[in-house]
């Protein structure tokens, strides 16, 4: 077993203040233009989308209606929990302070991961003909749109003025 040596002259004891600077009005309406967020309704709606999707061609590969069903209900149990997600993140509540941010970022999330387990396991008294590989491929790819929506977000743009 090799063993890993630190850097030289790396100090882990070493603390370095970081410089912080309060931005005005201008500098943060600045920031905000060159580096845009994705708005998580539009993430939300690519999710439909390719639930949607998913479950077609559940229904194209198999030809059989539960195979569809259980594809999209996979997707919607995606979906249902991240637009409860998307809505209390928006909320006014949500964007009080950067206290209430945090703490509303995570009891969302907190009722996000439940309401997906609830409906997996509510999954086979809701879906007639439940076929769970269709369901757990419906509910994956709608979760990778996630990472689509990283690579898809607009790109920043450059300050030309020296920053």
């Amino acid at each position: 077993m090799s063993i890993i040596t630190p850097v030289s002259g790396f100090d882990s004891d070493e603390s370095e203040e970081l410089a912080f600077k309060r931005l005005s009005a201008e500098e943060a309406q600045a920031l905000r233009e060159r580096q845009p967020s994705v708005s998580p309704w539009r993430i939300v709606a690519v999710q439909v989308m390719v639930t949607l999707l998913v479950a077609l061609a559940a229904w194209g590969f198999t030809g059989r209606s539960g195979a569809a069903w259980s594809a999209g209900y996979g997707g919607l149990a995606v979906v249902i929990p991240a637009v409860l997600f998307a809505r209390g993140l928006m909320s006014q509540f949500s964007s009080l302070n950067a206290a209430t941010a945090g703490f509303g970022f995570f009891v969302w999330e907190a009722i996000k991961i439940a309401v997906s387990v609830g409906m997996l396991f509510a999954a086979p008294q809701l879906v007639t003909d439940l076929d769970w590989l269709a369901m757990l491929i419906g509910l994956i790819v709608t979760l990778k749109v996630y990472w689509v929506a990283l690579l898809m977000r607009p790109k920043s743009k450059r300050s030309f003025s020296g920053n």
